[in-house]
C-alpha cells in the first residue's frame, strides 16, 4: 500500500502543469494618468503623494450615450392617423397602442403611400359583384379624417356627367392596392366645395398614368382656384375662409355678407385653450412616433427601392 501511494504522488507531480506567474511593469491606467497630470519631477527630489494609495479612487466609467430615434417633423402630416384623438373623453392609451400595432402589421402587407388632400389617387378593392371580383376607382382626395384603425379618406370623380364619391377606410382589409397618380396639396384642408363647382374641376381620366416625383423633392402645392356654380349650394361657403374658390363673391348678396359677419369669430385664433383641445401636444406626438419610427422608416426604405425598380428602364441592346 505504501509503495502504491508513493507511486501515485510521483505520477501526480510529473503530470501537473507548472503555474507561471507574471508581473507587469507597466503602470495602471489611473497611475499613468496621475503621473502625466503631475508632470516630470526635478532631478534629486522625490515626489510625496498627498493621498495614500489605499485612498485612490478607481476611474469612473463613462456612460455610453443612448441614441434616441430622430423622428422627422413631417411625420404628423404623412401619418396623421397614428396620433390619438384630440378629444380626451374618447382616448384610451391601451387601445391606441394595440391599434398602432395592427396598423403596422397592415402596412407590412400593403403599400400605403404618402398622400394629402388634393392628391389624385387610384384605389383597387375587392368587389364580389364586379366582373373580375375587383373594382378600381380614380379620383381626387377631398377629405381625410379620423384616427387609428378608423382613419378614412374620400375620393371624388365625375363619370358620365355624374359626380361620384367613394369613402375608403385606410386600413380596410378589402383594399388591395393604393396608388398615388399625382402627389400634390391644395390651399384648403378639405375640398367639399368641389360638389358645387363646375364638373371639369373634378373630372379625371380613369386610365391616368402615375406621375413620379424626384426623390427628396418637396410636395407641390396646387394653387388652382375653382369656379362655383350659381346658388343654391350644399353649404354656406361664404362663411368659410376658403382660399381655393375664385368667384364666391359673385353669387352672394348683402344679406349673406351681413349674416356671415354675425357668425364670424376672429378671436378664436388667439384662443389657446381651444387650440390645445383640438390638437395633440408636441411632446405626445414625439412619444407616439418614437414607438413606430423604426418600422415606418424601414417601410419607407422599401418603398423607395420599389420606386427605383419601377422607374428604371432597361436599355435596349444595340445591333
Amino acid at each position: 500500500m505504501n509503495s502504491a501511494r508513493a507511486m501515485s504522488k510521483v505520477w501526480a507531480q510529473q503530470s501537473a502543469f507548472n503555474r507561471i506567474v507574471t508581473f507587469s511593469t507597466k503602470a495602471t491606467q489611473h497611475a499613468a494618468a496621475a503621473v502625466s497630470s503631475a508632470g516630470a519631477e526635478p532631478p534629486g527630489e522625490e515626489k510625496t503623494s498627498a493621498t495614500p494609495p489605499a485612498a485612490a479612487q478607481p476611474p469612473t466609467p463613462t456612460p455610453t450615450p443612448v441614441r434616441k430615434p430622430i423622428v422627422p417633423s413631417n411625420y404628423r402630416f404623412i401619418y396623421p392617423e397614428f396620433l390619438p384623438d384630440p378629444k380626451v373623453e374618447w382616448r384610451n392609451p391601451i387601445r391606441e397602442k394595440l391599434e398602432r400595432l395592427d396598423m403596422l402589421d397592415r402596412r407590412r402587407q400593403i403599400d400605403l403611400p404618402e398622400f394629402y388632400v388634393g392628391s389624385i389617387m387610384a384605389v383597387t378593392s375587392s368587389d364580389p359583384h364586379a366582373a373580375g371580383k375587383t373594382s378600381r376607382f380614380v379620383g381626387i382626395c377631398i377629405n381625410r379624417d379620423r384616427c387609428g384603425l378608423r382613419a378614412r379618406f374620400v375620393l371624388r370623380n365625375v363619370i358620365d356627367h355624374q359626380g361620384m364619391e367613394v369613402v375608403y377606410e385606410l386600413y380596410d382589409p378589402t383594399i388591395q392596392k393604393v396608388e398615388v397618380l399625382r402627389l400634390e396639396k391644395r390651399l384648403d384642408d378639405n375640398l367639399f366645395y368641389l360638389r358645387d363647382a363646375l364638373p371639369e374641376f373634378s373630372t379625371f381620366d380613369e386610365n391616368m398614368e402615375a406621375e413620379h416625383l424626384e426623390e427628396g423633392a418637396p410636395v407641390p402645392v396646387n394653387d388652382i382656384k375653382v369656379v362655383l356654380r350659381p346658388r343654391p349650394w350644399l353649404e354656406r361657403w361664404e362663411r368659410q375662409n376658403l382660399r381655393g374658390v375664385a368667384n364666391i363673391d359673385q353669387y352672394i348678396k348683402d344679406k349673406h355678407r351681413k349674416s356671415a359677419e354675425k357668425v364670424q369669430k376672429p378671436w378664436e385664433k388667439y384662443d389657446l385653450m381651444k387650440q390645445y383641445r383640438s390638437t395633440i401636444p408636441e411632446e405626445e406626438q414625439k412619444e407616439v412616433f418614437a414607438e413606430v419610427h423604426t418600422e415606418l422608416h424601414s417601410l419607407e426604405l422599401q418603398r423607395k427601392r420599389n420606386k427605383r425598380k419601377r422607374t428604371f428602364v432597361k436599355p435596349k441592346q444595340l445591333a
